[in-house]
């Protein structure tokens, strides 16, 4: 087979990482591999294209950086690139997007909703395309809460948070296009760092925790935050990808929705427990209140000395379980499962020590 891969959402993490698992499982059948960028992350693009080259041992000529920009018409590329395009691509992979809790509500919408809206329709002009990869979300569910199955979406349910919503709009408009395109969406719980290395570019979603835990960890007692009777889904990045790069590419994944979910996951307040005890050697006791913590967070020096955001603890209410049957039977015989999350924790925390000061791996707090 002769694959010619485009990718959008490079240099950013998931997207270097994908581009080293798709060589890593089908280096001889991949042709080329485009890569859309900013103008802005040229150099950037650049240095993370020379580190997975000198990685992974495949020759420049494989990789075409594109500049161009998803919230405009044609996804911003030229006339030439455009035709070129049309007769190569068999595989699109759309992860460009705005992931950050607290993003305004029209940055989300351009990026979220318009940018993908650009992409679906670029896609009809593409001749030889064989399938359509989304990155979407667990959480397009919003606030619902009991079992989500992976057939869902449209269930009226309310959102956190302007990045839920324009996801969930997003994959309403890719659902509008499957009979007609062949795709598979992609739902990542919250993905954290590679399970056995801890390695990630940023220290958001459940390192948020580690985070709070480091600045308080002067306190002779670390309490819980809230109940933490809801469950958390995080999941580590090498299991995305892994099972990403499978479903891709092999016919059974054509016309699904997977949750990329972690089938057995613990409760908040466990993993709290387990963090601290990982991180600190030490066990939580006592509880402050979800609201006090909630209300603290509304800070703004507060939450940047603690750096976290005050949105993430709306994680720790919602009482959802996200059912992930038919990724687990579709990836049968593969050889690819969601690793148990205290496994992950040991090289997590590793990682975190040895780059916690290093300030580009951590979100900006507004």
């Amino acid at each position: 087979m002769n694959y010619s891969f485009f990718i959008t959402g490079f240099p950013g993490f998931l997207a270097s990482s994908l581009i080293k698992q798709m060589i890593q499982d089908h280096r001889d059948d991949i042709q080329h591999m485009y890569l859309l960028i900013l103008p802005s992350q040229k150099e950037l693009a650049k240095s993370t294209l020379d580190e997975i080259i000198n990685q992974t041992g495949v020759s420049t000529e494989l990789f075409i950086i594109v500049e161009g920009d998803i919230t405009k018409q044609d996804i911003g590329l030229g006339t030439a690139i455009l035709e070129t395009l049309s007769k190569q691509i068999t595989h699109v992979f759309h992860l460009a997007a705005i992931y950050d809790l607290a993003v305004p509500k029209d940055i989300a919408y351009e990026v979220n909703v318009n940018g993908t809206k650009n992409v679906n329709k670029w896609l009809t002009k593409l001749r030889n395309l064989k399938r359509y990869i989304y990155y979407s979300t667990a959480y397009v569910s919003g606030k619902r809460e009991g079992k989500i199955y992976e057939n869902e979406l449209k269930k009226g349910q309310e959102f956190r948070n302007h990045y839920e919503y324009t996801k969930y709009l997003a994959e309403l408009l890719v659902q509008d296009i499957m009979k007609d395109i062949p795709t598979t969406i992609i739902r990542p719980g919250v993905v954290k760092g590679h399970s056995k290395t801890g390695e990630t570019i940023k220290f958001d979603g459940l390192y948020f925790q580690l985070n709070v835990l480091d600045r308080l960890k002067f306190l002779p007692v670390i309490p819980y935050f809230g109940k933490g009777t809801a469950e958390g889904n995080f999941v580590p990045s090498d299991y995305v990808l892994k099972a990403t790069s499978y479903l891709a590419i092999r016919p059974v994944g054509e016309g699904k929705t997977y949750h990329l979910t972690d089938p057995k996951p613990y409760k908040m307040w466990e993993l709290q427990k387990m963090l601290t005890e990982e991180y600190l050697g030490r066990t939580p006791k006592g509880r402050i209140p979800l609201s006090a913590t909630k209300a603290s967070l509304r800070l703004k020096p507060i939450r940047k000395w603690l750096r976290a955001e005050a949105e993430a603890l709306d994680y720790f209410t919602i009482h959802s379980s996200y059912d992930c049957s038919e990724t687990i039977r579709d990836l049968e015989g593969s050889g690819i499962s969601c690793p148990d999350l205290k496994d992950t924790l040991e090289p997590m925390v590793s990682f975190y020590r040895k780059y916690k000061d290093d300030s580009s791996k951590h979100i900006k707090i507004n």
